[in-house]
């Protein structure tokens, strides 16, 4: 039987990664994207030419309204969700916590922190009912270490693992799994700005003297997900190459 996972902020990146792994393990997937439609409807017909199933819904995360039409789409067109990823997320430039103005602050944590409480806060009343589903929740590296010049990120991304740990221990009774996945530096959009030499430097750092890949993540992902992780909550997994060590 067909299983369904809501993936936010899913057209690029880890999200699309991870819709890529699910729909192999034959998941129905509900793809969520902001702006990029394009990209989020050449996803889902490359999902199911693997075989699965996949609607694209365009939702701004950080919009309550939104991520509760979003949740009703989603549902509509899988039906009962079994998993959520919330990987939806944005990044402010490097910068020091002194030049980083309140606008810039709102507007990460509107979407790193605030969209995935208004995304788990639509979700979860239909997985309890259910008394079953699984959450992963994408926070970072620096969410766990703190990053230089990343404090804004750093801070909202700590959030996501605290909300992660206490949702477990919320929803244990009720046979949701929670669990968070936090990547090191991965070869996604969100790091382009850097120049090769940066990343390459970067990559030196960690233990496998190298950047992770997309699919690393998303593996993870979708193990944390399964059923194959039935006695796994409350957790953060580094995927980071060691970094975070």
């Amino acid at each position: 039987m067909a299983k369904h996972v809501l993936i936010t902020g899913a057209s690029q990146g880890i999200g699309a990664a991870a819709a890529r792994v699910f729909a192999r393990e034959g998941w129905k997937v509900a793809v969520n994207y902001h702006s990029s439609r394009e990209e989020a409807q050449a996803l889902v017909r490359e999902l199911c030419v693997l075989g699965g199933r996949a609607v694209p819904i365009q939702a701004d995360v950080s919009d309550p309204g939104q991520v509760e039409a979003l949740v009703r789409e989603a549902e509509a067109a899988l039906g009962p969700l079994d998993a959520v990823v919330c990987n939806a997320g944005v990044a402010l430039p490097q910068q020091l916590l002194t030049d980083t103005t309140g606008e810039q602050w709102r507007s990460l944590m509107a979407v790193d922190l605030d969209g995935m409480f208004y995304t788990l806060r639509a979700v979860i009343p239909g997985m309890v009912r259910r008394q079953r589903g699984a959450i992963v929740t994408v926070s970072s590296m620096w969410g766990v270490t703190g990053g230089s010049c990343e404090a804004a990120y750093s801070a909202a991304k700590a959030g996501v693992v605290g909300l992660t740990k206490a949702l477990a221990k919320e929803l244990g009774p009720s046979h949701i799994r929670v669990n968070c996945v936090a990547p090191g530096v991965i070869d996604t959009g969100m790091n382009r700005h850097l120049d090769p030499d940066s990343l390459a430097q970067l990559g030196e750092e960690a233990p496998l003297c190298r950047i992770g890949q997309p699919e690393e993540v998303a593996e993870a992902i979708c193990f944390l997900a399964d059923c194959r992780a039935s006695f796994i909550t409350g957790q953060v997994l580094g995927v980071d190459g060691g970094m975070a060590v």
